[in-house]
């Protein structure tokens, strides 16, 4: 397999659509034979960036590149930013509002859970600005 990249936009606030993407990226790495369990790494971290992005930015877009050795994906927003990484790192921290709450998503495991699925996480963001979310799945054990 070469190498493969392919780009999804995020609507903000549409949470008829939130999951598409990822579920997209499933069907791909389907498509290039990726193990199941790879597959459901990456689109568990995709899915919880989605959903954030959804909830908290307005939407935004997000990359992926596909390898034989990783699947790569870089979200990026222009929503408010995260003002306390480490707090927003914790488990069941949420900004949600009530009426998402309501809706079933804002538990706050997103970030959270996008760290545990993944095999590398960096997020860069600026209040006001937006923020940058870049993971590395491996698709091949260190060996």
């Amino acid at each position: 397999m070469s190498s493969f990249k392919v780009q999804y936009p995020i609507n903000g606030e549409d949470f008829v659509s939130a999951g598409e993407a990822s579920r997209k990226l499933k069907k791909v790495l389907q498509n290039l034979g990726v193990d199941p369990q790879i597959i459901r790494k990456a689109t568990v971290a995709m899915y919880e960036g989605e959903i954030n992005m959804v909830i908290h930015a307005d939407g935004g877009v997000i990359d992926v590149e596909i390898t034989p050795e990783k699947i790569h994906l870089f979200l990026r927003d222009k929503g408010p930013g995260i003002p306390n990484i480490d707090l927003a790192m914790t488990e069941g921290y949420s900004t949600a509002s009530d009426n998402v709450r309501e809706l079933g998503f804002g538990a706050g495991m997103g970030l959270p859970n996008m760290n545990k699925y993944t095999d590398y996480m960096n997020i860069t963001t600026e209040v006001g600005v937006g923020t940058t979310i870049e993971m590395i799945v491996n698709t091949k054990s260190a060996s």
